[in-house]
């Protein structure tokens, strides 16, 4: 299956709109707001629209699209997190959302978490070996679990 999850787009609110030539279109699901910011969108390969059943905006960062993918459901989570400079408390909520959100998935049914989740991994690749190219900048931003 062919799918890319994005963070923004020019439009304005939400809707769909085809792109691409023939034998390689795609379907741009996207939500956002009037402002147009913190906005999410997914592309979708044609051959796979037919199987979309939903496209819901939970809030400004974050949405799911749910499609039927052989005898089961998946759910695609389209999230844009809060950047490292916003408020502690907007990221809080940001996290408890997409915990509630997710839990809320039957267990019978796939989910892929995709879009910005602004991870900060720095420059350096060690502990990453194999997925961090060591072209990242600056440093490393680690998450505390017990925060």
């Amino acid at each position: 299956m062919t799918w890319h999850a994005f963070k923004k787009h020019d439009g304005k609110g939400s809707g769909c709109k085809f792109y691409g030539a023939k034998g390689k279109i795609y379907k741009l699901f996207w939500m956002g707001d009037e402002e147009r910011v913190d906005r999410v969108g997914i592309f979708i390969a044609e051959k796979w629209v037919d199987s979309v059943v939903s496209v819901k905006r939970h809030s400004k960062r974050v949405g799911i699209l749910k499609m039927v993918l052989g005898n089961g459901l998946l759910n695609v989570f389209m999230v844009y997190a809060p950047h490292s400079g916003k408020p502690e408390e907007e990221k809080e909520n940001f996290c408890n959302e997409m915990f509630h959100l997710v839990s809320c998935i039957p267990q019978n049914e796939m989910v892929v978490l995709a879009g910005d989740m602004n991870g900060h991994v720095g420059s350096s690749n060690v502990g990453y070996d194999g997925m961090h190219g060591g072209s990242g900048y600056g440093d490393r931003m680690l998450m505390d679990p017990g925060s």
